[in-house]
């Protein structure tokens, strides 16, 4: 029986940081093998043996630690469960040594695992779930094997394809997939830690047209009528999806994070969090009934209620995008719409409203601030920023 352990080793200075390390048992033979995470004592937890994380300037890098320790406990345990299985005879040195000689080599898991832990570190919390859920989805498909960047080529890519669509998962999704993989594939190249083998020129990376998730502005005002005074959680549902038409299109993490020094002087302004780009808006009569409906207490700093908390604002975002996009099927329902519901439509309708009136493409892409990723960007031009204004009450007025 072979038992792995984390434990803390304090530093001797009381201002200092202590370490990590790793305690390794086996046939009554103890080891310790160290690690070059350093904490402070405080944000260590002996009794549970695990970090403490706090709503401060250092919770990414706690986070990223916690994941590291995770990611190497599990490869101990997957060692001595080889060795177990193939009932092989080892020693805790043999542990060690298959440990170090693992983490030498440039595999894709360790490779993309230190990715995630610098991306959440750099407060780019999205793109780390994205690149986690990746690496989930590609970890299941390899059973959990570990494979050297070297290793990696388009027939494994090609089985990698064929695995996501034998699950269902739709061609869209698959490329999502792919093309995060080849972006980190492209980073270790650059890093040159592997060779180009061009592993993805087989499999599909483009973009499919998908359904429309766009809805007509008499379906919008179908939602803006219904009477949901009975029923709070989906009338709250119901204006956070107007509240972001309303916006041209806002996005609910943007919304989320609105506070009320944003609005000066009846302007809005914000920085999208996805792509940093600040958008002023000029506020309406129909955003400010929202904001006077759901008022935030005195002390809170955000506009609206949606973190309520002054911690963990990452979980409590996810978890209102999910009750809001769940409650919205159920407005959905009640306003006669037969396609699913989501914050998402909002921002979609806005664009495709916008482009029926023949307002330029230009002037949308201003409008819900988009970046150089999206095609409409292409026709973005210098404007100013009544030209969206105007366009955001055009629409608006025709709601009413």
């Amino acid at each position: 029986m072979t038992s792995i352990k984390v434990k803390f080793r304090p530093s001797t200075a009381v201002s200092k940081e202590g370490t990590i390390y790793y305690q390794i048992i086996h046939k009554r033979v103890i080891r310790q093998l160290k690690t070059n995470y350093s904490i402070y004592a405080d944000e260590w937890d002996e009794r549970s043996a695990t970090l403490i994380l706090a709503n401060n300037g250092r919770n990414g890098h706690l986070q990223s630690i916690k994941e590291r320790i995770n990611w190497d406990v599990k490869r101990l345990e997957n060692i001595v469960s080889h060795w177990e299985n193939k009932q092989i005879n080892y020693t805790v040195d043999d542990i060690i040594s298959a440990f170090q000689e693992s983490a030498s080599e440039q595999t894709l898991f360790n490779f993309m695992n230190g990715i995630i832990a610098r991306l959440k570190q750099m407060g780019k919390h999205r793109t780390s779930e994205t690149y986690h859920a990746t690496l989930r989805s590609f970890m299941q498909f390899r059973e959990n094997k570990d494979v050297l960047l070297d290793e990696i080529d388009s027939d494994l890519m090609l089985m990698y394809e064929a695995w996501l669509h034998g699950k269902g998962i739709t061609k869209n999704s698959s490329s999502f997939y792919m093309r995060i993989l080849r972006a980190v594939y492209n980073r270790a190249v650059e890093k040159e830690l592997t060779n180009n083998r061009n592993p993805f020129k087989h499999v599909y990376t483009g973009v499919d047209k998908t359904v429309k998730r766009a809805i007509p502005l008499k379906a919008i005002r179908k939602i803006k009528n219904l009477d949901l005074s009975l029923h709070p959680a989906l009338d709250f549902a119901r204006d956070m999806f107007l509240f972001s038409f309303y916006t041209r299109g806002m996005s609910f993490i943007d919304t989320a994070y609105l506070k009320k020094k944003d609005l000066q002087n009846s302007i809005l302004s914000y920085r999208r969090r996805k792509t940093g780009q600040q958008l002023f808006v000029k506020w309406e009569k129909c955003m400010q009934e929202i904001a006077d409906k759901h008022k935030t207490d005195y002390d809170s700093p955000y506009l609206l209620p949606i973190l309520k908390y002054p911690y963990d604002n990452r979980s409590q975002y996810k978890n209102a995008l999910y009750r809001t996009n769940k409650n919205l099927k159920e407005v959905a329902k009640l306003a006669g719409i037969s396609i699913p519901l989501t914050l998402y439509v909002a921002r979609h309708s806005w664009a495709s409203i916008a482009k029926s009136k023949n307002i330029p493409i230009s002037v949308i892409s201003e409008g819900m601030g988009h970046d150089s990723e999206m095609t409409t960007q292409i026709y973005l031009a210098s404007l100013d920023n009544s030209v969206v204004d105007k366009a955001n009450t055009q629409i608006l007025r025709d709601l009413m």
